[in-house]
């Protein structure tokens, strides 16, 4: 779980998932972030890091 800070701390977000995806031998992770801001966009995205996929759910 994340706070919504922007997308270089989205980024960060996203690296950190890959790094215990890796050291777990995952392929799959999920994300999910709070994000305050009122035109946010909310849902739920898959997104491909290398061999890796994430989904990402902002609320």
């Amino acid at each position: 779980m994340k706070i919504w800070r922007g997308e270089r701390y989205n980024a960060d977000g996203e690296k950190q998932i890959r790094e215990y995806l890796d050291y777990w031998h995952f392929d799959t992770g999920y994300m999910l972030s709070f994000n305050f801001n009122k035109n946010k966009e909310q849902g739920v995205k898959r997104v491909e890091i290398g061999d890796k996929v994430l989904f990402e759910g902002t609320a």
